[in-house]
């Protein structure tokens, strides 16, 4: 496989028809190399339009989702961010590529190491992989610029949005099979959220956040 030409049929036929516009993400895509973040039996799907299959019975979320949800978020390089699920450290270090710092929550222990490996490799020092349930957030680093979660929820927990600053801004994946949606919550008050609809997809679904009918409102 000719791994140059297979990445940029990635970025031309995959992820920019999904109007990622954005140079900068474009770019960031070219250079930082997915293939190195796949279980090494995966290597042929890495630039695939497939979940790849991680460990502990999780995925990848596909290349255009993940270039979508990066372009969406505008991250800068002043900004502090969280995500929550790992997964095998790509989305983390995307986000590494253009923030000061990112701490990725990783509840499966054999994805945290998987992950922090992959990131250390890469030689992200402004990257950390924590192994914890991040349904709750880390209040004790908040609050954050930018809050991703990197895989589908039920619902957003008022916990994650209350770790968000003054203009912060959270993207997830909310709804039930068969159609989800991929969301943008700015928080433009104390109490106050702005949410934008951004695509409908299907993600799999993060592990330790509960079911809709388990959250009050």
């Amino acid at each position: 496989m000719n791994i140059e030409q297979a990445r940029f049929n990635m970025i031309e036929q995959q992820i920019r028809p999904w109007d990622v516009l954005d140079a900068g993400v474009l770019q960031l895509l070219a250079v930082v190399k997915r293939e190195d973040f796949v279980p090494p039996s995966c290597k042929a799907l890495a630039f695939m339009d497939v979940e790849i299959p991680l460990p502990g019975g999780q995925c990848m979320l596909v290349p255009r989702v993940e270039a979508r949800l990066l372009q969406e978020l505008k991250v800068a390089r002043h900004e502090k961010v969280l995500e929550v699920g790992a997964g095998s450290g790509f989305m983390a270090a995307l986000l590494g590529h253009r923030a000061q710092r990112v701490i990725s929550l990783e509840i499966n222990p054999e994805l945290a190491a998987f992950a922090a490996a992959n990131l250390k490799r890469a030689g992200l020092a402004n990257v950390a992989v924590r192994e914890q349930d991040g349904a709750n957030g880390f209040a004790a680093e908040g609050p954050f610029d930018v809050i991703l979660l990197s895989g589908s929820v039920a619902e957003v927990p008022a916990a994650l949005l209350a770790q968000l600053k003054l203009g912060g801004r959270l993207a997830a994946i909310v709804g039930e099979e068969p159609v989800m949606r991929a969301q943008l919550i700015v928080r433009v008050g104390e109490q106050d959220f702005r949410t934008s609809n951004l695509f409908d997809t299907v993600a799999p679904r993060l592990q330790g956040f509960a079911p809709v009918s388990a959250f009050s409102f």
